[in-house]
């Protein structure tokens, strides 16, 4: 299954998330998920592994498991380099081994201090806070993310954890339409405003952290999981299904694109898993009131400010 994106390109509605996947396993990984059906994965120079994916991507070219137009490559600029757009672009590019991108995104609405192309490290000031880069507009930016597919180094462009607000500016002044939002969104964090407005206007929608989180979250922000709702383990028994099987379908059922991230094998086959069953009307709207706006992906215990208050 795909979802046409507003430039024309095809989406599959399922992916898999590389962040935090460890450089010597990443390379079995991709090959696997390759084989087991996967055709989009979503990078980003943040997650510092663009080289390793590169390789493994070259590998499975190289053994005609997968030609290079099977796949729907995307990955994301990062905030140090928003006044350096086209040379990020082109970084992420060469570790990636690939002639272009299928989607490429803004990864955050904001610009913080160059720091190097390519690098991602969050520059800190004196008192520890994000060292943010007030002279660099997103307008700006955006025009130079337009400027990646005049060259031909992008085919798609998009946007990532924006709000309706800076969603709706973006639509103001864009020449080319940002194809895709890409935002936390799952039971207990369903934003159903932004998902409906971002898909009116003709914006997709990938839900990153689409099963809550679960342990990655937990250990790195201390939030919970949908996984462990006593009330979607109940659904999950009706179904003969996992909750995490009942949640990315019930992601698919909302139109949304899926990036579920997982570094195991049996958890690659299960996530994969969710085109035999489809959820009832009122399952979906059973689970939509799970609603607890609880966001779980929340970088300010790294950059000592709040970017979403």
């Amino acid at each position: 299954m795909a979802i046409t994106l507003n430039s024309g390109f095809k989406m599959p509605i399922i992916g898999l998330g590389v962040w935090r996947m460890e450089g010597k396993d990443i390379k079995d990984l991709l090959i696997n998920a390759i084989k087991i059906g996967y055709r989009h994965f979503d990078c980003a120079a943040d997650y510092q592994n663009e080289v390793e994916v590169g390789e493994a991507l070259a590998e499975a070219f190289k053994t005609g498991l997968v030609k290079r137009e099977d796949l729907f490559i995307t990955t994301k600029l990062w905030n140090s380099d928003h006044g350096h757009v086209v040379e990020a672009c082109k970084a992420s590019l060469k570790k990636l081994q690939l002639d272009y991108l299928d989607l490429f995104l803004v990864h955050f609405p904001i610009a913080t201090k160059h720091t190097g192309i390519g690098t991602t490290a969050s520059a800190l000031d004196e008192d520890g806070v994000l060292d943010i880069d007030t002279t660099i507009s997103l307008e700006t930016t955006w025009h130079a993310m337009e400027e990646t597919v005049s060259l031909g180094l992008v085919r798609s462009i998009g946007i990532s954890n924006y709000d309706i607000f800076l969603t709706r500016d973006c639509l103001a002044y864009s020449k080319i339409k940002p194809a895709v939002n890409q935002i936390e969104t799952h039971p207990y964090f369903q934003r159903e405003s932004l998902v409906k407005f971002c898909q009116k206007h003709g914006i997709a929608v990938t839900a990153h952290t689409p099963l809550g989180g679960s342990l990655a979250n937990t250990e790195w922000f201390g939030s919970v999981s949908c996984l462990d709702d006593p009330d979607l383990k109940g659904l999950a028994d009706k179904y003969k299904k996992t909750v995490a099987q009942v949640v990315l379908r019930w992601g698919i059922q909302r139109n949304t694109i899926i990036i579920p991230k997982s570094s195991k094998q049996e958890r690659l086959e299960e996530n994969f898993k969710v085109f035999d069953f489809e959820l009832t009307n009122e399952d979906m709207e059973f689970i939509k009131s799970k609603d607890r706006k609880y966001r779980t992906n929340n970088p300010a215990k790294f950059w000592g400010l709040d970017l979403y208050a």
